[in-house]
């Protein structure tokens, strides 16, 4: 299977780099994974695709300032973001400079405070904090908006690069699914009977690399770590037992539930996940998906079109691009059902 197979052309106009006025003003693409049809909606009319004895599962990750700004202490500037908290004290950290930090060196904060880079793991860099990590990120960092958001973040990122829902701190980047929803919007999912739960999985940088190899079976997935509780299990096992559908809130929580049932079955899980999801994968828990726009040739495209099904997926997609739909993680949002029977690139006559 072919990286080139999952390409398609966005025109750059409809990439969203502001959010809109209101969380629920996005629009919504809904596919019928049964025939492929496609529907043209508004994000609050997800509710009508909800039944009661539904249950949505949501990532309740927060997203840090994880974007620190400084100079080394022989006066070179650098550019820090922030990958994983360790403890309390040490993070693994991208570090951009002109040359890169030795072990043992100073690093300065714009805004005030300093690390020591302690030791190089590949392309991260374990640096150790003077104080406290996350007292400091909230004080001097940046939201580390993603790449394609090609503007400083603002002081509303703080609040709009984040899920109403946010609870654990570790992500440095959102969730994007769950943006769209308000405090009135979940409570009109409980309000007509719609059970949810809760996963954490604390999104990393690496969700925005480029595939770099020709073939998908070649890509090794970047870590990341979540934690799925036995209550989820215990609140799938009942949503089954009553005979509702399993709907992730996006593709995160997927592969938090997917990662928790590798071998067929749901078990309790915390720990690092390196799933990779593309055509041809089973999948074991979920049955509806809401989801935003994904990258051109990216693993997210490629978990979705193994979800709905190749054709289906770029079709979609190619209506989205059509009709002005916006993209990526600020943009409008899909609600996608189980393809029973998906077929991937290789299957196109």
């Amino acid at each position: 299977m072919r990286v080139a197979d999952f390409h398609f052309e966005l025109p750059e106009a409809l990439i969203a780099r502001h959010p809109l006025a209101e969380r629920r003003a996005s629009r919504l693409l809904v596919l019928d994974g049964q025939t492929g049809a496609l529907s043209h909606r508004h994000f609050a009319d997800l509710l009508e695709y909800l039944r009661p004895g539904d249950l949505m599962v949501f990532n309740n990750t927060r997203v840090i300032p994880a974007r620190l700004f400084g100079q080394k202490a022989s006066g070179g500037k650098l550019e820090i973001l922030v990958e994983r908290v360790l403890d309390s004290h040490r993070v693994l950290a991208h570090v951009r400079s002109s040359k890169s930090p030795k072990p043992g060196s100073t690093l300065l904060i714009d805004g005030g405070g300093e690390a020591e880079m302690i030791a190089r793991h590949d392309a991260l860099f374990e640096l150790k904090f003077a104080e406290e990590v996350l007292p400091l990120l909230e004080r001097v960092g940046h939201m580390p908006l993603p790449p394609y958001i090609d503007r400083p973040d603002e002081d509303a990122d703080r609040e709009r690069y984040q899920t109403v829902y946010a609870r654990h701190a570790g992500a440095v980047a959102a969730p994007t699914a769950g943006l769209h929803f308000d405090q009135a919007l979940l409570d009109a999912v409980s309000a007509k009977g719609v059970e949810s739960a809760f996963v954490t999985l604390h999104v990393g940088a690496g969700t925005f690399q480029p595939v770099r190899v020709e073939r998908i079976e070649d890509h090794h997935m970047h870590c990341e770590w979540l934690e799925v509780g036995q209550d989820v299990v215990d609140a799938v096992a009942a949503c089954r037992a009553r005979g509702g559908r399993v709907i992730a809130v996006g593709t995160t929580s997927v592969r938090s539930l997917e990662s928790a049932a590798r071998d067929g079955r749901l078990k309790a899980f915390s720990g690092d996940t390196d799933i990779f999801l593309y055509p041809g994968r089973p999948f074991h828990v979920v049955d509806a998906l809401v989801t935003n726009f994904h990258l051109p040739e990216s693993t997210l495209l490629m978990l979705v079109s193994a979800f709905a099904g190749y054709p289906e997926t770029m079709a979609a997609y190619a209506a989205a691009v059509e009709q002005g739909y916006r993209f990526f993680s600020y943009g409008d949002a899909m609600f996608i059902t189980r393809n029973p029977a998906p077929r991937g690139p290789e299957d196109q006559a």
